[in-house]
C-alpha cells in the first residue's frame, strides 16, 4: 500500500517553511467586528519590532502572508540602517479600507497588539490613516504615528518625503558631483502623500519633472502647483513613466515595480523613491548596478516617517527628528561608496551595513534582548 499524501498537511508545511525567518507570526481573527489580520515579528535584536500596519483586498491568506512577511524583514533592516532601537516588524488587515474600516474593527486590531506584550508597535501604512489608530489606541499603548493632539508627531509622510529629498541631493552629488536638486529631470511614479511632497519639492527647486499617478485629481493638483513654482512639471501616461527619458526614477507608489519587464524599459542614471519593496527580487538590484543604473535602497531613502515614529515613543520632538532625518543624506553615501569599493551592487552593500550592525548589536546585553534567568531555575 503506498504513502497517501494529505495536500493540507503539505500547505501547513509550505507556509511553516514561509515563516521560518521570523521570530513570530501571529493570526488574528475576531468574527465580532469582521477582523482578519496578520502580525509578523521578524526580528528583535535591536529593540521591539516596529511597523506599520497596512489594508488591503487581499485575494487570498497566502498572498497577506507574504506581503506582511516581506514587509517585516525589510523593516529589520530599515531600523538597522536608521540607527534606532527597534526591531522589524510589520501587520496586514485583509479587508477594503473603503468599506471595511469600523471602530470596533481597529479596537479589536488594538487588543492583539496588546495581547503581544511590548514586542509590537504599529500605526500607519498604505490603506490606514491615523484617525484610525485612534480607536486601536483606546486599547494598547503600542501605537505610533497618532495625531498630534494625541501625543503624536503627527504626519509621518512630510519626513519621509525630507528623507527622499535628501537621498535625492546624495544621489545627485554621486551623479553629477554636487548636491543641487534643481539641475536633473525626475520621473516621479506616484502622487499620494508622499509622492506629492516629493515633487512639490523639486518643483520649489526648480527641477524639471514628470509625473504620473492613477489619480487624475492628483495629477492635475501637482500641476497647479507647477504655476506658480520655479520648476516645470509634465504628465505621462502610467506605462510609459518607465520609458521615459530622465535622469532619476523616482517610484513612490507601490512595490516590484523593478522587474524582468521594465529594468528593460529603464533610461535613467539612477532609482531613488519612497516605495517600499521596489526590486522584485534582489537580483534586479545586481542586474541595475551591471547596467551602470545607481540604486537607492528603499528602505533607507524612505526611513524620515520610520524615523519620527520611533522618536514618538521617546516624546515627539520635530527638530530631533529632522537632525536624525537629515543623516540619510550621509547614509546613502556611505551605501554608495561601499558599493563602489566593494565591487557590489548597493542593495548588497546596504544589507551587509545591516548586517554587522545587527550582528554588533546582538553581542551586547541589552535592555530587551538579554537573557533573563527565571527565578525558579535551579541550574548553575
Amino acid at each position: 500500500m503506498g504513502i497517501v499524501k494529505d495536500s493540507s498537511i503539505t500547505e501547513d508545511f509550505v507556509l511553516l517553511d514561509k515563516m521560518s525567518g521570523h521570530e513570530q507570526v501571529v493570526f488574528c481573527n475576531d468574527p465580532a467586528t469582521g477582523l482578519q489580520a496578520i502580525i509578523a515579528i521578524h526580528n528583535t535584536t535591536l529593540g521591539p519590532a516596529l511597523g506599520g500596519c497596512r489594508m488591503r483586498p487581499y485575494n487570498s491568506l497566502e498572498e497577506a502572508l507574504d506581503d506582511v512577511l516581506r514587509l517585516a524583514e525589510g523593516m529589520t533592516y530599515k531600523c538597522a540602517a536608521a540607527d534606532v532601537d527597534f526591531g522589524g516588524g510589520k501587520a496586514v488587515i485583509i479587508g477594503d479600507p473603503k468599506t471595511d474600516k469600523t471602530p470596533e474593527l481597529f479596537r479589536s486590531f488594538g487588543q492583539y497588539v496588546e495581547s503581544l506584550g511590548g514586542r509590537f508597535y504599529t500605526g500607519t501604512d498604505m490603506g490606514t490613516n491615523m484617525e484610525d489608530f485612534v480607536y486601536a489606541l483606546k486599547e494598547t499603548n503600542n501605537i505610533v504615528g497618532v495625531p498630534e493632539v494625541y501625543g503624536g508627531g503627527g504626519d509621518s509622510s512630510v519626513p519621509t518625503a525630507k528623507g527622499v529629498l535628501y537621498g535625492l541631493q546624495a544621489t545627485n552629488q554621486v551623479l553629477f558631483g554636487n548636491n543641487s536638486l534643481s539641475g536633473a529631470v525626475y520621473a516621479i511614479q506616484g502622487l499620494g502623500k508622499v509622492g506629492f511632497k516629493v515633487a512639490e519639492g523639486l518643483l520649489e527647486e526648480g527641477a524639471e519633472i514628470y509625473v504620473t499617478d492613477i489619480s487624475d485629481d492628483h495629477v492635475r493638483a501637482i500641476m497647479k502647483k507647477a504655476e506658480s513654482a520655479p520648476g516645470i512639471a509634465r504628465y505621462v501616461p502610467s506605462d510609459e513613466i518607465y520609458s521615459r527619458e530622465a535622469d532619476i526614477f523616482v517610484p513612490c507608489a507601490f512595490g516590484g515595480v523593478i522587474n524582468d519587464q521594465t529594468i528593460n524599459e529603464l533610461k535613467v542614471k539612477a532609482i531613488a523613491g519612497s516605495a517600499n519593496n521596489q526590486l522584485q527580487t534582489e537580483q534586479h538590484g545586481v542586474e541595475l548596478a551591471k547596467r551602470g543604473i545607481l540604486y537607492a535602497p528603499d528602505y533607507i531613502i524612505n526611513s524620515g516617517g520610520l524615523i519620527q515614529v520611533a522618536d514618538e515613543l521617546y516624546g515627539a520632538n520635530k527638530e530631533r527628528v529632522l537632525i536624525k532625518t537629515k543623516e540619510i543624506y550621509n547614509t546613502l553615501l556611505n551605501v554608495y561608496h561601499q558599493a563602489k569599493i566593494g565591487g557590489q551592487s548597493t542593495i548588497e552593500a546596504a544589507n551587509h551595513i545591516c548586517e554587522k550592525v545587527l550582528e554588533t548589536r546582538g553581542r551586547r546585553n541589552n535592555f530587551y534582548t538579554r537573557a533573563v534567568k527565571p527565578k525558579w531555575d535551579i541550574r548553575n
